[in-house]
C-alpha cells in the first residue's frame, strides 16, 4: 500500500469474540461455522523478535501435553520435527478415496441395491422359476431378457461412474509434492527435497508448497517466500468463500535464515484432536533448541501459540508465492474429509410408490391364483398349480414397466439437456427427473448461488457527511487529497470530474476521515480489527470494522448510527461500521504482553484472548463512518424466488455468512416479503432461552426466522422435534454461520420430519454435503469451481434456471411417468384378467391362453411404441406452466399416481379384460384358434384406442407409432399361421366380431371421460 504516510501491520489482527471450549468428545464437537478466532500478525523486524524472545525467556518452556479429558480415545498429538516412523505410522494414510465399490464388493452391493426393492425381487423370482420344469411356461427368454437388460444397464452405469471416481482419486493420490528430508542433504544452497506422491505424505513431514498447488493435507504454516511471513490461500472448495484468506507463518520459523534450518530445529508441535470445525484450531509450537551442535543458529527456548490463522487446510490452494508447512492431519482426519459425507444411492418417490403398488399387485396375483385353485377343489398337486398361476399372472407386474420407466427417464434427461433456454444444463442422475415435479422445500446457499459475490459500494455515511452512489467521484476527490495525489493525476485516473472541485485545506479533516475509513476497509477482513503503526510518526492506531449490532456497543455514544444502519438495511445494503482508537506505547505494550500470555494457554484460550481484547482495545472507539455495500444478485433471482413461492415451495437460505449479511440478502432477494417481520435468534446458550424463542415463534408463524449456527445446534439438540415442527410452518427461514455438515443435517431433518421432497442448491465445495443429503441436489457452475456441480444430480449455470427445471421439465417428467407407469400396469392387468377368465371357464387349468410369440409381441412390438409415446404428452403449454406456478401445487399432492388412480385403472382392466374374453366366448367359434384370434386382435386394438384416449396433446411421433404398430400387427398375422386361421381372419365375420368386442370394451370409457371432463374438469383445462 502506497500512501502519504507509509503504514505497516505491527500488532494483532483481531476478529470477533471468544468461543466457548468444547466439552464433548472431539468427534462430537459442534461444528459451527464461526469465523471468530483470534490471530496475531507478528513483527518481522529484529527488534520486535528480540523483545519477544526476552519475554519468553522469563519462563521455562514446557512441552505441551494433551490436557483434555474424554471417555474415548484422545486423538490430540504432540509431534516432534523429524518424528520416528513408529509415531508417523499411528496416523491415517493420506489417501483420497471416493469410490463406492471395490472388486469384491461391487456385485454384492449392486445386487443388494437392486433387489432390496420388492419390485425387482419379484421379477428375479419369476425368472428363476422358469428353470424348474414343472413351473415352466412359455419362452424362458421372455422372463430372463428384460431383467438381464435392466441389470446390465444399471451395473454398467455404476461401474463406469465408479471407474471415473477411481481415476479422479488416482490423480489426486499420485500428485507429486516436495518434502524436506535430511537424508538427501547436500552442500548446495538449495534446500534438500524429495518428491513423493500425495498418498505417501505422513504426519510430521515438512511439505514444500508452490503457487497454485493444491494443499494435500492439513499443515501448520512454518515459512513463506514473503518476508512478512504471510501468504494467501483460496478456500472456495472448502467453505464456499471466493475471497482469498491471509495465513501467517510461525514467527520463529519465519525468522530462520533458510528452509534448510528447519531440518536442524529441535522443536515440536502440539495439535488438538481433529474436529469438523474449519474455523477452529488450538495448538502450540515449542522450540527446545537446535538439533545440531555445529549449527550457527542459536534458538532461545520458547512456546508460541498456534491458531487457525497458522494452518492451511487440505483442498485449499496456495494463491501466491511458496511456503513450507508441517503436516499435522492426514487422510480421514483432515477437515475437508471430515466435512464430506458419502453420497447415498437416491431413489425417486415415484419409484417407491410403484414399489408399494407392486406389493399390492403381488397380493392380488396370489389371491387370484389361490381362488382359482380353491374353486377347482385343491385337486392333485394344487401347490404346483398355485405357482403356475402365479407365473401366468406375472404380467400383472410386468418387467417392461421398469424398462419403460428407465427409458422414459432417459428421454426426460435428453429434453432437459437440449433445452435452449437453459443451456449447459447437465443431468448427472438420470433416475430422478420426476422428483423435480414434486419439490416442496428449497434449501439454497447464498454466496455465489443467490448472489454474484461482487460487492459495490453504494453509500458512505460519516455523521456530518453522507455520500450516495451518485457522488462517489467526490469520495475519490477526498482520497486524492488525503493521499497527496495531484488534480492532474486524479483526472488521468478517473476521467472528467463531474462533482465539485478538489477538497480545500479547510476540508482536510473530512478527507482524513474518508482515508481512515477506506484504510480500515482495506486492512480488515470480515469483522476484525488490526493494529497499525505509522512508520514516519510512530503513531499506533487500532482500526476495526464490523456489523452495527456489534460495533454499536464498543464505539463512543452517538445519535445517528442506529438510524442510518436501519435506513441502509431497508434498502437491502450490507452495512459495516468503521471505528478507530489511538494507542500510546504503554497501552500497546500492556496489550501485547497480556495477549501473548492468553494466546499460549491450551485451556480456555479463546475466552482469555477475547477478554484481553475487550479490556484493552474494544472500548470507546471513535466512530469513523458506516458503509452500505450492495452484493449484486444473480440474474433473475427475485422473480425466480417469487415464482417458486407462488408454486407452494418453502424456501430456506443456509449460509456460512453472518446474520446481518444474510438478513440483507434475504430482503434484497425478496425472500422476505415487504413489511414482513424478521425474527433474529443469535447466541442462544441455554435450553430455557431456546424454549422461549420457540414459544414466540409458535405464535408468530407469519414471520421470517433468521438464526445463527450456534443457536440452531442448541435448538436441534434440546428441542429437535419442536423446532422442526415450527420452522417448517414458517414462510421463510435463514440459517447463518452454518457448517457444511449442519447444512446437510438440516436437509435430512426436513426430509425425515415432513416426508416431503427437498431440493438443495449450491455452488461451492462446502455445499456438497447438503446437495448429497437432499432428495434432489442442484449444483451451480460458478466462480467457486465445479465441485458442487459434479456432486449434484442436476448441474445448471444460473439459479434462475430452476424455474424452467421445476415448473416445466419437472411437471412433465412426473405427469408422464405416472401416466406411463399406470398404463403399463393396466396393459399387464388386462391380459391377466383375460387369462383368469379363460382358466375359470376351462376347468381352472393353468394353461396360457396366449403363448409363445403372442406373449412376446404383446408387450413389445404390438404395444410398446404407442405406450411409450406417452412420454411426449403434455397437459399445458410451457407458457401457461410458467405463467401459473399454482399449477405446480397440484403435483406435490401426488394425485397423478395414488391408490385412487391405481384402483381406477384396476377396475378398468377388470372390465375390459372380462368383456373381451367373455364376449369372445359369447361369439364362440368352433375352433379354439378363432377365439385366440378374435380376443387377441380386440385386445391390441383396445390398447391402441386406450393410448389415444389418454393423450392430451398429440405429437407427430404418437400418430406415427399408432399407425406403424397397427401395420406391424396386421403384417405379422400372415407370418403366424399357428395362431391365426388366415381364411377366418380375412372374413367379414372376424371383422364385425372384433369391432363389437372393441366397442364394448372401449366406448363406455370414452363416454365416462367426456362426462367427467364436463362435470369435474381438471385444473389445467380451465386455463387452456
Amino acid at each position: 500500500m502506497s500512501t502519504g504516510r507509509a503504514m505497516r501491520s505491527y500488532g494483532g489482527a483481531i476478529k470477533g469474540k471468544g468461543r466457548s471450549k468444547y466439552s464433548d468428545e472431539p468427534e462430537d464437537e459442534i461444528d459451527l461455522l464461526r469465523g471468530d478466532e483470534l490471530h496475531e500478525h507478528y513483527a518481522d523486524d529484529e527488534e520486535q523478535a528480540e523483545a519477544g524472545a526476552q519475554q519468553q525467556a522469563k519462563q521455562p518452556p514446557k512441552r505441551p501435553a494433551p490436557t483434555r479429558q474424554s471417555t474415548g480415545k484422545d486423538k490430540s498429538r504432540t509431534v516432534p520435527f523429524r518424528p520416528p516412523d513408529k509415531l508417523q505410522n499411528k496416523f491415517p494414510a493420506n489417501v483420497v478415496r471416493n469410490q463406492k465399490y471395490n472388486v469384491v464388493t461391487f456385485l454384492p452391493i449392486v445386487f443388494y441395491e437392486q433387489f432390496k426393492f420388492f419390485f425387482n425381487l419379484y421379477f428375479l423370482l419369476v425368472a428363476l422359476s422358469q428353470f424348474i420344469p414343472a413351473l415352466k411356461i412359455g419362452f424362458i427368454l421372455t422372463y430372463i431378457a428384460p431383467l438381464a437388460f435392466v441389470l446390465a444397464v444399471t451395473m454398467g452405469k455404476e461401474a463406469y461412474d465408479d471407474y471415473k471416481r477411481h481415476l479422479r482419486d488416482e490423480e489426486a493420490n499420485s500428485a507429486k509434492y516436495l518434502i524436506l528430508e535430511p537424508a538427501t542433504a547436500d552442500f548446495s544452497d538449495a534446500p534438500p527435497t524429495r518428491a513423493v506422491p500425495s498418498s505417501k505424505l505422513r504426519v510430521g513431514d515438512l511439505l514444500v508448497l508452490e503457487k497454485n498447488q493444491r494443499i494435500p493435507a492439513d499443515v501448520v504454516l512454518l515459512r513463506t517466500s514473503d518476508s512478512s511471513g504471510t501468504c494467501f490461500i483460496r478456500t472456495d472448495q472448502l467453505d464456499g468463500e471466493t475471497d482469498w484468506k491471509l495465513k501467517v507463518a510461525v514467527p520463529s520459523c519465519q525468522n530462520l535464515a533458510s528452509d534448510r534450518d528447519l531440518l536442524t530445529l529441535d522443536a515440536e508441535i502440539y495439535a488438538d484432536a481433529p474436529i469438523k470445525d474449519i474455523h477452529s484450531f488450538i495448538g502450540t509450537f515449542s522450540i527446545h533448541g537446535t538439533a545440531s551442535n555445529d549449527s550457527d543458529l542459536q534458538m532461545i527456548p520458547k512456546v508460541e501459540p498456534l491458531t487457525v490463522e497458522n494452518v492451511l487446510w487440505a483442498n485449499t490452494v496456495l494463491a501466491a508465492g511458496s511456503a513450507v508447512g508441517f503436516v499435522v492431519y492426514t487422510g480421514a482426519e483432515t477437515r475437508a474429509v471430515m466435512n464430506t459425507s458419502h453420497p447415498e444411492t437416491k431413489v425417486g418417490l415415484l419409484d417407491l410408490e410403484i414399489n408399494r403398488l407392486a406389493k399390492i399387485l403381488c397380493a392380488v396375483t396370489f389371491a387370484l391364483s389361490l381362488v382359482l385353485v380353491a374353486l377347482n377343489g385343491f385337486r392333485g398337486l394344487w401347490w404346483i398349480y398355485v405357482f403356475r398361476f402365479l407365473i401366468l399372472f406375472s404380467s400383472i407386474i410386468p418387467i417392461s414397466l421398469r424398462v419403460n420407466l428407465d427409458m422414459g427417464k432417459s428421454v426426460y434427461a435428453h429434453q432437459i439437456m437440449t433445452d435452449p433456454e437453459i443451456p449447459d444444463t447437465i443431468v448427472r442422475t438420470s433416475t430422478l427427473p420426476e422428483e423435480l415435479g414434486r419439490i416442496e422445500y428449497l434449501l439454497s446457499d447464498k454466496t455465489g448461488t443467490l448472489t454474484q459475490n461482487e460487492m459495490e459500494l453504494k453509500k458512505l455515511h460519516m455523521g456530518t457527511m453522507s455520500y450516495g452512489s451518485d457522488s462517489m467521484d467526490e469520495v475519490a476527490h477526498q482520497l486524492a487529497t488525503a493521499f497527496g495525489v495531484t488534480a492532474e493525476q486524479m483526472m488521468q485516473r478517473i476521467g472528467t470530474i463531474t462533482g465539485g472541485q478538489l477538497a480545500t485545506r479547510g476540508r482536510r479533516d473530512i478527507s482524513s476521515r474518508v482515508r481512515d475509513v477506506v484504510l480500515t476497509l482495506a486492512l480488515c477482513h470480515n469483522r476484525m480489527g488490526i493494529i497499525v503503526r505509522d512508520t514516519k510518526t510512530g503513531e499506533i492506531t487500532f482500526m476495526q470494522k464490523g456489523a452495527d449490532v456489534v460495533m454499536a456497543k464498543i464505539v463512543q455514544r452517538n445519535d445517528w448510527l442506529e438510524e442510518e444502519c436501519g435506513n441502509m438495511a431497508r434498502e437491502g445494503l450490507r452495512t459495516l461500521v468503521v471505528g478507530r482508537k489511538k494507542l500510546s506505547e504503554e497501552a500497546y505494550a500492556s496489550f501485547k504482553d497480556s495477549y501473548h500470555d492468553a494466546s499460549i494457554s491450551l485451556e480456555g484460550r479463546n475466552e482469555a484472548m477475547a477478554k484481553v481484547i475487550a479490556q484493552h482495545l474494544e472500548l470507546d472507539l471513535e466512530l469513523l463512518g458506516v458503509t452500505g455495500v450492495e452484493d449484486k444478485l444473480q440474474e433473475g433471482v427475485k422473480s425466480t424466488l417469487e415464482l417458486l413461492r407462488n408454486a407452494g415451495i418453502k424456501i430456506w437460505m443456509l449460509t456460512g455468512d453472518k446474520v446481518e449479511t444474510a438478513t440483507c440478502i434475504a430482503i434484497s432477494t425478496k425472500l422476505v416479503a415487504r413489511n414482513q417481520y424478521i425474527h433474529q435468534v443469535q447466541k442462544l446458550k441455554t435450553s430455557d432461552a431456546a424454549r422461549e424463542q420457540l414459544e414466540f415463534l409458535q405464535n408468530k408463524l407469519d414471520c421470517c426466522l433468521v438464526i445463527d449456527g450456534e443457536s440452531l445446534q442448541l435448538c436441534l439438540n434440546t428441542f429437535r422435534n419442536e423446532f422442526i415442527e415450527i420452522s417448517t410452518k414458517l414462510s421463510a427461514v435463514v440459517a447463518c454461520r452454518c457448517s457444511p455438515t449442519q447444512k446437510a443435517d438440516v436437509a435430512r431433518l426436513i426430509r425425515e420430519y415432513t416426508k416431503k421432497r427437498v431440493c438443495c442448491i449450491g455452488d461451492g465445495g462446502n455445499d456438497v454435503s447438503m446437495i448429497q443429503a437432499a432428495d434432489v441436489g442442484v449444483g451451480i457452475v460458478g466462480k467457486e469451481g465445479k465441485q458442487a456441480s459434479l456432486a449434484a444430480d442436476f448441474s445448471v449455470t444460473q439459479f434462475s434456471y430452476l424455474t424452467k427445471l421445476l415448473m416445466w421439465h419437472g411437471r412433465n417428467s412426473y405427469r408422464r411417468s405416472a401416466k406411463l407407469a399406470q398404463f403399463v400396469i393396466h396393459r399387464g392387468l388386462i391380459i391377466s384378467i383375460i387369462q383368469a377368465v379363460f382358466s375359470a371357464i376351462f376347468y381352472f387349468a393353468p394353461i396360457a391362453v396366449y403363448q409363445g410369440w403372442l406373449m412376446m409381441g404383446y408387450a413389445t412390438i404390438y404395444t410398446m411404441a404407442p405406450v411409450f409415446s406417452l412420454v411426449l404428452d403434455r397437459d399445458v403449454s410451457e407458457d401457461l406452466a410458467l405463467l401459473y406456478p399454482e399449477l405446480y401445487k397440484e403435483l406435490t399432492k401426488g394425485r397423478q399416481l395414488s391408490f385412487k388412480t391405481f384402483f381406477s385403472w384396476l377396475l378398468i382392466s377388470v372390465y375390459q379384460g372380462g368383456a373381451i374374453m367373455i364376449m369372445s366366448l359369447v361369439l364362440f367359434e368352433n375352433e379354439f384358434l378363432n377365439i385366440v384370434a378374435i380376443s387377441f386382435t380386440a385386445l391390441i386394438l383396445n390398447e391402441l384406442i386406450m393410448v389415444a384416449l389418454e393423450i392430451t396433446t398429440w405429437h407427430l411421433y404418437m400418430i406415427i407409432s399408432e399407425i406403424v404398430t397397427l401395420f406391424i400387427y396386421a403384417v405379422s398375422i400372415v407370418f403366424l399361421p399357428q395362431y391365426f386361421d388366415l381364411r377366418f381372419v380375412f372374413s367379414v365375420r372376424f371383422a364385425w366380431k372384433v369391432a363389437v368386442l372393441v366397442t364394448v370394451s372401449s366406448v363406455p370409457l370414452y363416454i365416462i371421460k367426456v362426462v367427467k371432463s364436463r362435470v369435474s374438469p381438471a385444473v389445467y383445462s380451465k386455463l387452456v
